[in-house]
């Protein structure tokens, strides 16, 4: 950037100090500060955006390159994968040449029968209801839904009389 030493500011000063005039002078420099931050938070900014783009081309050729490695791999594997079953079946076939036909018909596959439905066992209604009142008032197991309202009233302290 611009090299400016203090002799230069201050030299920059005074000839502002005749031109423009000491009431003026504040708010002119107000202004030119103003002027000078926007324009160096657009130079930030602009240095920022640029580093963006070259970090997202760098993770763009990144990108490629696993994507390249991925499809090898895959392709290697898929390969591997045809070769086993090629052998396989090729050693399936020997296997099975010497059967005869009707052996392998005679066998029926036994089927599972499907399964019948039961109903879940929900017997806790039941249950609940066996249980004796006095007992359910000594466990303090509710017997029936009380109101908000209710159930502060109930727990309220008597009013002194």
């Amino acid at each position: 950037m611009l090299d400016f030493g203090f002799d230069k500011i201050a030299l920059i000063g005074a000839v502002a100090l005749i031109v423009i005039g000491p009431e003026k002078l504040p708010r002119v420099a107000r202004t030119v500060g103003a002027l000078i931050g926007k324009a160096q938070r657009y130079v930030a900014d602009v240095k920022a955006e640029v580093n963006r783009s070259i970090e997202l081309e760098e993770l763009q050729k990144m990108k490629k390159q696993f994507e390249t490695a991925a499809t090898d791999i895959q392709s290697s594997v898929q390969q591997e994968v045809n070769e086993a079953s090629r052998a396989f079946e090729s050693s399936w076939k020997d296997a099975t040449a010497g059967l005869t036909d009707s052996a392998a018909s005679s066998v029926t596959p036994i089927e599972p029968p499907p399964p019948v439905y039961q109903r879940p066992n929900k017997k806790w209604r039941l249950k609940r209801g066996a249980t004796p009142l006095w007992f359910k008032q000594r466990q303090g197991i509710r017997r029936q839904a009380q109101s908000g309202a209710a159930r502060v009233a109930r727990f309220r302290p008597p009013r002194p009389r």
